[in-house]
């Protein structure tokens, strides 16, 4: 995976130095970008490896890590790309703790930054998972399908002693890929049996018919048209999930069937794990409001059509962005910025 694509070699770093906030497909991309059009990159990750959610959350069989480490190696040695690991970077009186967070072992202003570079780019991604909401999820065996799959990884690479459970029924909530990824990591490290739940049906799950046809054929078990109104607890440990049954009634603001609960339809699901995929959060590096720097309700980065804040050098790219999005729209979003930083240095005659 070459990240550098634009060209075969660097160019040097005269035409300006550009902080890129996040290690991921967004701003690998940019960097990438940047470095073929004679800039200097230096990459804050808060992560001891780049590559963001495609290295520590998405299985390897989708994307393999290796294609990742050999672009970011690329970016290193050939381009001279610098890596600062282990590094989060904030602005704010409070650092918020966000997932993935227990490997930071620097952290940086993000005022500091902008004030340091030509240009900063911030791409730092979506490492907050949401909540149900329902009783009970803050039970032992509750975990998120970000939390899951990110504990396997570091645990199978050897960064964690910790070793998450396996189940002898798992519960999954939720119908996108975060669910998928959660469900089948599960099955694959042995755990008797696997449940997917959704409250809609398979021809609205966001991760596609296809994708949870594949899994039930490999011994996943599907059911549609239920959503969780507690987790059962016991001793402090989950037991179980009460769901009740839905039907779909007319199109939501997404323009699929809205699913309406089905008064006295209420059953508990036995469950000895149950992983949440109820979709991730922007984890901008900020809360509010940073020097003119602003984020929306949904904790996403206020861009306009050049992917530039209403701080004229500060720019942002990809799912801290646009929210949840698949991994090539995130790499679109890191080239954008990347253009349009390029513009803006050229127009500031930095080059």
């Amino acid at each position: 995976m070459k990240f550098a694509f634009m060209c075969r070699e660097s160019r040097g770093g005269g035409r300006g130095k550009v902080a890129v906030v996040g290690g991921g497909p967004a701003g690998l991309a940019a960097a990438g970008y940047l470095v073929c059009y004679g800039y200097e990159v230096d990459v804050y990750e808060k992560l001891p490896y780049a590559g963001g959610l495609m290295t520590f959350a998405i299985p390897p069989y989708r994307i393999p890590r290796e294609n990742i480490i050999e672009g970011v190696e690329d970016l290193e040695k050939n381009f001279s790309v610098k890596f600062n690991y282990r590094t989060k970077v904030f602005c704010g009186d409070k650092v918020r703790h966000d997932e993935g967070d227990e490997f930071v072992q620097n952290v940086l202003d993000l005022t500091k930054l902008v004030n340091e570079y030509d240009a900063v780019l911030i791409t730092t991604g979506i490492w907050s998972s949401r909540k149900l909401g329902v009783p009970g999820e803050e039970a032992q065996g509750v975990l998120t399908a970000l939390e899951y799959t990110y504990g396997w990884w570091i645990y199978d690479s050897g960064l964690s002693t910790h070793k998450p459970p396996v189940g002898k029924r798992v519960v999954v909530v939720g119908g996108g890929f975060s669910a998928v990824d959660a469900a089948e990591v599960s099955h694959m490290k042995g755990s008797k049996e696997v449940i997917l739940a959704y409250r809609r049906t398979i021809k609205e799950a966001p991760a596609g018919e296809y994708e949870i046809r594949r899994l039930i054929a490999e011994g996943i078990k599907w059911m549609d048209l239920v959503q969780p109104t507690k987790i059962v607890v016991e001793n402090g440990r989950v037991s179980g999930v009460e769901f009740v049954k839905m039907r779909l009634g007319a199109p939501d603001e997404s323009g699929r069937p809205r699913p309406e609960p089905i008064p006295g339809s209420e059953f508990v699901l036995e469950a000895d794990l149950v992983l949440v995929a109820a979709g991730e959060i922007p984890t901008p590096p900020l809360e509010g409001e940073c020097g003119g720097i602003k984020v929306d309700r949904g904790r996403r980065v206020v861009v306009n059509s050049r992917m530039q804040t209403n701080v004229e050098k500060v720019f942002a790219a990809g799912d801290v962005v646009t929210g949840p999005s698949m991994v090539g729209k995130a790499i679109g979003s890191g080239l954008k910025a990347a253009t349009n930083i390029d513009m803006y240095l050229r127009s500031k005659k930095l080059v």
